[in-house]
């Protein structure tokens, strides 16, 4: 299942603004949260490509609608309010094709106008791999940031999952490392100490803490994890060849 918003997590207010979210206006129906993403460079923005690859035919079928990027902390659903840019979204040629290995998931939208935010970072090349083999990646902390649904109890199943288009953050504790991905715990419970992403967050950042401080360098990017929101979180790494190879042809990378 396509992961989206955060859980067991907190209002993250202006804490990361150039974390943003992709929205669609309806014509007489109103804005709705769509994907999360980050500002990398000062006009291009960092998604999913399960994110942007159905916009067209979403867009086909339901003619007047629009797609933008705000970075508003919380999204006015009515559009009274509110800041949006426009943009053009590039999914990546490759995606799915790779198979569950390697699904090239990562797009991104070149905005027409450059907001008034600071970018973010990628990471150096093979930086996940680097600490996996220096010992530090197993004590790593990471920051999911995302809008979107909730959950609020681990108890509960599908009625936990509750609506909020505020942008959230959590921090999250290790777990694997395979050459496409990077998997987090995400149970508030025991030593993990972890919370995670669900429906809404697909495409938003998770910030690695380096020397025990959190940076702005997207790591990964969420794209999948348990259906209900409590166990893991799956997401596609930044810093391997295949994803730079994509993002290189956007922005100057580290």
């Amino acid at each position: 299942a396509p992961a989206s918003a955060i859980t067991f997590g907190e209002s993250d207010g202006t804490a990361h603004p150039f974390v943003g979210s992709m929205v669609v206006s309806i014509p007489g129906e109103g804005v709705f949260q769509w994907c999360s993403g980050t500002l990398i460079a000062p006009q291009v923005f960092l998604t999913a490509s399960h994110c942007t690859a159905p916009v067209a035919s979403f867009l086909a079928n339901n003619p007047g609608s629009v797609f933008y990027v705000t970075f508003d902390p919380d999204i006015d659903s009515t559009g009274q309010t509110g800041t949006y840019y426009t943009g053009t979204p590039h999914t990546n040629p490759l995606y799915a094709s790779g198979g569950n290995d390697d699904p090239y998931d990562v797009a991104v939208i070149t905005l027409d106008q450059a907001p008034p935010i600071t970018p973010a970072h990628l990471p150096a090349a093979g930086l996940l791999d680097a600490m996996k083999a220096d010992h530090s990646l197993s004590s790593t902390r990471f920051t999911a940031v995302g809008y979107g649904t909730t959950r609020e109890s681990v108890k509960k199943g599908w009625q936990g999952i509750l609506d909020d288009d505020q942008r959230q953050n959590v921090d999250q504790s290790f777990r694997t490392l395979t050459t496409a991905w990077v998997v987090f715990d995400m149970l508030p419970t025991g030593s993990n100490d972890s919370g995670g992403t669900c429906y809404g967050d697909s495409g938003g950042p998770h910030f690695i803490h380096l020397n025990g401080v959190e940076t702005d360098i997207v790591a990964a990017t969420t794209i999948t994890g348990d259906a209900q929101c409590k166990s893991q979180d799956k997401d596609y790494r930044m810093d391997t060849p295949n994803a730079r190879a994509f993002l290189g042809q956007y922005v100057t990378l580290p």
